[in-house]
């Protein structure tokens, strides 16, 4: 209790004071809550299901910092995918936040790139259409500790020019098969992510979201997350996992057309679009390929 307090204070201080000199940041962009006769809460990662630090009331003034893309949500001033960074590093929903211009999307963490691509071949296409060269730096993944999350080969890759927003790989699998966790680690979410009815039913193409779905923080701050879970996952927040253990079952749930796994690697936490990278290169370098 006594670490949330100290948390809740700083985000009081960093949003309340709107008008102070030391939150007029030049890199920073004056918002105003829109929320209504409910409080927005203030939360520790840019998604709904992640820890609250604190709320704020309709009217009081924001700094945001930054953007990044997360789970869809629906408020008072529009239904969005971005949350933003606040001066004291905590987030909130931007459907429920106006503001007179754009919030700059927050950069990438900083990352090693493979030495075996010099600076001067790096790709200059946008994100969105070309695989990641980034991989973590060396030591991050001892190779032999890590497992493929379901027997079988990716299908649907990164990043194609056909699916540029695809951040992972689908490896197609028999509904109930065991997802195991790729490596040791801490299980970070579990979630049911979904613009349908329910994630414990089949879903389709037309429906939005993860479904049901796992990440777990390994070693090296790389994040790993399972989605399309048959049902409510086998392991809770805080769980600490073992390399190879279940932690759910394939299934269909959410944006999805059949039973598959999608299998995301996210070098940095919390995951996001930004810090995504190609599951191919990454599992193999691990010793454990998927492709």
């Amino acid at each position: 209790m006594r670490r949330q307090l100290t948390v809740l204070g700083l985000t009081a201080g960093a949003l309340v004071a709107f008008g102070s000199a030391a939150l007029a940041a030049p890199s920073s962009v004056p918002g105003t809550v829109s929320s209504g006769k409910v409080k927005l809460a203030v939360r520790s990662a840019p998604t709904a299901a992640s820890p609250a630090v604190g709320s704020l009331r309709n009217g009081a003034k924001l700094s945001l910092v930054c953007s990044v893309q997360g789970p869809r949500t629906k408020g008072r001033v529009r239904t969005t995918d971005r949350w933003d960074r606040l001066t004291s590093g905590a987030y909130v929903s931007d459907a429920y936040v106006s503001r007179r211009k754009a919030v700059p999307a927050c950069p990438a963490p900083a990352r090693s790139v493979s030495p075996s691509v010099p600076p001067s071949a790096t790709p200059t296409a946008t994100p969105s259409v070309t695989p990641s060269l980034i991989v973590p730096p060396t030591g991050a993944v001892p190779v032999g500790t890590w497992v493929t999350p379901v027997p079988g080969k990716g299908t649907s890759g990164f990043r194609t020019i056909s699916r540029p927003t695809h951040d992972g790989i689908d490896i197609m699998a028999a509904r109930e098969t065991p997802i195991r966790a790729t490596a040791a680690g801490t299980v970070i979410t579990v979630v049911c992510n979904t613009s349908g009815p329910s994630c414990d039913v089949d879903g389709s193409p037309s429906i939005k979201g993860c479904g049901w779905y796992v990440e777990i923080h390994h070693a090296g701050d790389i994040v790993t997350r399972y989605c399309h879970m048959v049902r409510q996952p086998d392991v809770t927040v805080g769980q600490q996992v073992t390399a190879g253990q279940t932690i759910g079952h394939v299934g269909t749930s959410g944006n999805s057309s059949g039973p598959h796994l999608h299998f995301e690697v996210h070098y940095g936490r919390p995951a996001t679009r930004l810090n995504a990278i190609d599951p191919v290169p990454f599992m193999k370098t691990a010793g454990a390929p998927v492709a």
